[in-house]
C-alpha cells in the first residue's frame, strides 16, 4: 500500500511538473495594456500590416524624432540620393541633437540621411527640407500632403523635419505604424537604420556614429528603427525585428523613461513572435474561381495582383474564402485580413442570331429578315410586271391577226 502511494505521488508531482511550462507560455503569450508604461503603443506585422495588439493607438501624441522616420522616406523616395546640399545658417543654428554640419558646408543627401536616422541630426533634417522644398515650412506641406497619398495617414500633421516640439506637430501610433511599415519596405531605408556603427567626416566632425536605437545591440532579429524625445513629447520609440519570416513592428508613444520605452517595445515583440505567424496565402497570379450566374457554366476567374499573406495564431489554420465581391477573406482565429483580387471576366459567347431561349435577337437577325422581306417583293413587283407586259403582247398579236 505504501509503494502504491509512493508512486501515485510521484506521477502527480511529474504531471504538474509536465504542466508547468505549458501554463508559462500561456500567461507569456498574453498581454495587457496597463503592463505597458506608454501612454499608447501598437504591434503589426510588417508583411501584412495586421494589428496584434494595440493601446490608445488613435490618440494624439507629439512624435518627437520617430518623426525623422517619414522625412528619411520622403527624401529617398522624391530626392536625389546623390545631390550635395549646401547646409544653410537656419540648419547650423537648429537646436538638439545635431551631427555639427557647419554653414556653407556641402555634403551629400545620402549622407545627411545617415546623420538624420543613425544620430538623429536635427541639424541633417532642416538642411534636407530646405534642399528639397526651399523652405522648412513648404517641406512640411509636401509632407503631408506625401503621407496621405502614399501611405494612407489619417490622424497626423507634422510642422518641421525634426520632431522638435510644436503644439499642431502630431501623430498617433497607428499612423506611425503605417509609415514605419512603408519605410522599411524600402531597401536603402532599411539599410540605413539598420546599420550599427558609421565612420563621419563632417567639415567640423570627424567621429563614428552609432545608432541611437539600442534594439540593433540587444535585441535578436532587430532590423530598425528610431527613437526619440522631447520635454513635451517625453520617449518615444518605433523598433522592428525579424525572426524566420516573420517581421513585426512595435510602436511605444509618450512613456517615462527610455528604460521604459525600450521595455514595452521588447514585450510587444515578444508577444508577437510567441504568439503568431506569417503564413503565405497566395502566390502572384494564383487563381480562385466561382460561377459567373447561378445556372449558367460560364466562370469568372479572379488572380492574386500580388504574393499574400496572413498572420495567424500559431498552431491555427487559416480559412480562405472567395468573396462575392471579389475579396479573398483570410480569418484565424479573433484575426481577420482581406485582399482585392484582379477580375477575369468569362469570354462573352460568338452569337450572330441570337439566344432563342432568352428572347434576345442579334441586330444582324433583324437585319436578315428585312432583307428577305424586300428580296421577296422586289420579285413579286419584276414578276407581276413581266406578266403584265406578256398579257399585253399576247393582246397585240391576237389583235393583229384579227386585222389581217
Amino acid at each position: 500500500m505504501r509503494f502504491l502511494l509512493t508512486n501515485l505521488l510521484v506521477v502527480v508531482m511529474v504531471l504538474f511538473n509536465l504542466g508547468m511550462p505549458f501554463a508559462f507560455a500561456e500567461e507569456s503569450s498574453s498581454l495587457e495594456p496597463n503592463t505597458l508604461t506608454g501612454q499608447s503603443a501598437i504591434l503589426i506585422d510588417a508583411t501584412t500590416g495586421q494589428v496584434l495588439f494595440e493601446k490608445n493607438p488613435h490618440e494624439k501624441l507629439y512624435p518627437a524624432s520617430i518623426t525623422k522616420i517619414a522625412i528619411g522616406i520622403y527624401a529617398i523616395e522624391k530626392g536625389n540620393l546623390d545631390d550635395t546640399v549646401t547646409v544653410s545658417k537656419k540648419a547650423r543654428r537648429e537646436e538638439g541633437t545635431r551631427v555639427y554640419l557647419e554653414e556653407g558646408e556641402r555634403i551629400s543627401l545620402r549622407n545627411l540621411l545617415y546623420g538624420l536616422l543613425m544620430n538623429s541630426g536635427n541639424d541633417a533634417g532642416t538642411a534636407i527640407a530646405e534642399h528639397m522644398s526651399q523652405s522648412t515650412e513648404r517641406f512640411a506641406v509636401d509632407l503631408n500632403a506625401y503621407l496621405k497619398e502614399k501611405v494612407g495617414v489619417t490622424e497626423t500633421n507634422f510642422t518641421n523635419p525634426h520632431g522638435l516640439h510644436d503644439p499642431n506637430h502630431y501623430t498617433t501610433v497607428a499612423d506611425m505604424a503605417k509609415i514605419s511599415q512603408y519605410a522599411m519596405k524600402n531597401p536603402v531605408f532599411r539599410e540605413i537604420v539598420g546599420t550599427n556603427r558609421l565612420p563621419w567626416h563632417g567639415q567640423t566632425w570627424e567621429t563614428v556614429l552609432v545608432n541611437h536605437n539600442k534594439l540593433l545591440r540587444d535585441y535578436e532579429g532587430a532590423t530598425g528603427i528610431k527613437n526619440g524625445f522631447t520635454d513635451q513629447a517625453m520617449h518615444t520609440l518605433v523598433g522592428s525585428a525579424k525572426r524566420g519570416e516573420m517581421e513585426l513592428i512595435a510602436v511605444t508613444m509618450k512613456a517615462s523613461t527610455s528604460a521604459n520605452a525600450y521595455k514595452d517595445v521588447k514585450k510587444l515583440l515578444d508577444f508577437g513572435f510567441q504568439g503568431f505567424e506569417t503564413k503565405p496565402i497566395a502566390k502572384k497570379g494564383d487563381s480562385f474561381s466561382e460561377v459567373a450566374v447561378p445556372g449558367n457554366n460560364s466562370v469568372v476567374t479572379f488572380t492574386a495582383k500580388e504574393d499574400l499573406y496572413a498572420t495567424v495564431p500559431k498552431g491555427v489554420e487559416p480559412l480562405v474564402e472567395l468573396k462575392a465581391d471579389g475579396n479573398l477573406s483570410v480569418k484565424a482565429g479573433n484575426l481577420a485580413v482581406s485582399y482585392p483580387l484582379l477580375r477575369h471576366d468569362p469570354p462573352a459567347p460568338a452569337t450572330v442570331f441570337g439566344d432563342l431561349e432568352s428572347g434576345d435577337t442579334h441586330p444582324l437577325a433583324r437585319y436578315s429578315v428585312l432583307t428577305v422581306w424586300l428580296g421577296m417583293n422586289l420579285f413579286l413587283i419584276v414578276f407581276t410586271f413581266s406578266r403584265v407586259q406578256r398579257n399585253k403582247r399576247i393582246r397585240e398579236r391576237s389583235l393583229q391577226r384579227r386585222f389581217y
